[in-house]
């Protein structure tokens, strides 16, 4: 660190202390957690998790890769990025402050590619630098919930102080009293956490620890990933290159939540909201949708699955893509700001079993377009055949016997065991008038099956048959598939 000022070295400690860090204690904060996280992800721990379980997972290896190489040049390019935008925020605070030798750092950051043996940090003393700012950006987080509470005492305050003057009551009436004893105290808390927050330190004394940090990371990603490193960034090669990604595409969280509605769909068949379906086809790629038609037209309609088979069949992919998805929506919530942080749970600063932070590729950021595509392709066909079923299953009526009022009479026996002459309730009788009044014959199917609903649904007529199908036969397959095409709306036209 000498090296940044030739002549004097550091000069916090005698020379002018500079401005203080004030209202940018808030970014600082933000800065400093992010060089955490990032610091925390790069433990040996967490660096044998990487290549013992995340890079081995269901979800790596089916929608990125199977190339344990070209997956650490991924991941190592992914640290590369998050340490850049780090450093960047450092050498801009580093601008910010009134001793020049915290000027200009970007150009130091570079010289660690070029001597890093000079500039080698002990991961202890890293550790610790990062504790004493760790605790400094907590104080900090607390101090922004506690300004917006003394925000909200003011406005209280004032309020009330209006309402008493234009009553032209007394100032000394109990309930003003009680809030300005209240505002008080919230600003004796605001001035306490000043002071052991970011709030009142020396931005010079700030960015001395963070550029120590962002020296420590430099080496840690080095030795993290050796010559993986800086392959990927580097030599100019990218391993992806050939391929299109979600996240370059700019599509990974629309995937994610098509996963998320197919998932949702899948768990609850029988009771969709009326726009769901709707909602899901018009957010189909373009190749899903091309591809669509053509398979469900090809599929076998004398194969007959159950529910339980088809969920099964889903559940295959559904179980390792879901939680992906799922990372892929909380990684695109942003890192937001230090109250958003700061009301997560988790004890910042302390060090765990495993990174929190989701990685790049624990998301649908690197996923092949072609492969997902193809999986989302098999999850609609899937999702098309259950809800068929249902739609099938729930328009053949099952024989129920007529709850007829006590009064009248039904099947009985005589004691002799010979049956008794049935009587039809009067609830039949008006069923029996009503059926030619209602009745719709449909092509192919016995005219002794009575129709008595009609509900027209866009392109198709649903049909609920009598009771006098309960005894017929059953009909034919084909004529569920046939009306498949119209099972999610839209998918039996063409543009």
């Amino acid at each position: 660190m000498s090296n940044l000022n030739s002549h004097s070295g550091f000069v916090s400690n005698t020379a002018l202390r500079g401005n203080k860090v004030s209202i940018l204690a808030f970014e600082v904060a933000n800065t400093i957690v992010k060089g955490s996280n990032l610091m925390q992800s790069l433990s040996e721990e967490n660096i044998q998790i990487l290549k013992k379980e995340i890079l081995h997972s269901e979800g790596v290896q089916l929608l990125v890769s199977t190339d344990m190489k070209e997956l650490l040049c991924i991941a190592a390019a992914d640290k590369r990025e998050e340490f850049e935008i780090f450093s960047r925020e450092v050498v801009r605070f580093g601008d910010m402050c009134k001793d020049p030798q915290w000027h200009n750092l970007d150009r130091f950051f570079v010289r660690l590619d070029l001597d890093p043996v000079t500039n080698k940090q002990l991961r202890e003393e890293a550790e610790i630098t990062m504790q004493e700012l760790a605790n400094l950006a907590q104080h900090t987080s607390e101090l922004y919930h506690e300004y917006h509470a003394l925000d909200r005492f003011e406005q209280d305050y004032r309020r009330k102080l209006e309402e008493v003057e234009s009553l032209h009551l007394p100032r000394k009436g109990e309930s003003l009293m009680i809030l300005q004893s209240e505002l008080k105290h919230q600003r004796k808390l605001v001035r306490n956490l000043k002071k052991k927050s970011l709030w009142s330190k020396s931005l010079e004394e700030v960015v001395e620890k963070l550029v120590d940090v962002v020296t420590f990371i430099h080496q840690a990603i080095a030795e993290a990933f050796e010559e993986n490193a800086t392959s990927s960034t580097m030599n100019g090669k990218d391993p992806n290159k050939k391929r299109e990604r979600l996240g370059v595409a700019g599509l990974a969280l629309h995937y994610a939540n098509l996963i998320t509605q197919m998932d949702n769909i899948a768990s609850r068949p029988t009771s969709l909201p009326p726009n769901m379906r709707d909602t899901l086809y018009n957010g189909l790629p373009a190749s899903v949708r091309a591809g669509l038609r053509s398979r469900v037209q090809a599929l076998d309609s004398k194969e007959v699955m159950t529910m339980p088979q088809i969920k099964a069949e889903m559940e295959k992919i559904l179980h390792w893509l879901v939680p992906v998805a799922t990372d892929t929506t909380k990684a695109h919530q942003g890192f937001g700001w230090v109250g958003e942080w700061a009301n997560t749970g988790n004890e910042f600063g302390k060090k765990t079993a495993g990174s929190n932070n989701i990685i790049r590729l624990q998301t649908l950021y690197h996923a092949d377009k072609q492969k997902m595509d193809r999986y989302i392709l098999d999850l609609i066909i899937w999702l098309h055949r259950l809800i068929s079923l249902v739609r099938y299953r729930d328009n053949i009526p099952k024989y129920t016997p007529s709850r007829s009022p006590p009064t009248s009479k039904t099947l009985n026996l005589h004691s002799n065991g010979k049956h008794k002459r049935i009587e039809i309730s009067s609830e039949d009788k008006n069923l029996l008038e009503e059926v030619p009044k209602r009745r719709t014959l449909v092509p192919g199917v016995s005219k002794s099956q009575e129709f008595v609903m009609v509900k027209k649904k866009r392109r198709a007529e649903i049909f609920a048959s009598s009771r006098s199908m309960g005894s017929s036969p059953r009909r034919d397959l084909k004529y569920a598939n046939a009306n498949m095409l119209d099972v999610l709306d839209g998918i039996g036209t063409t543009n």
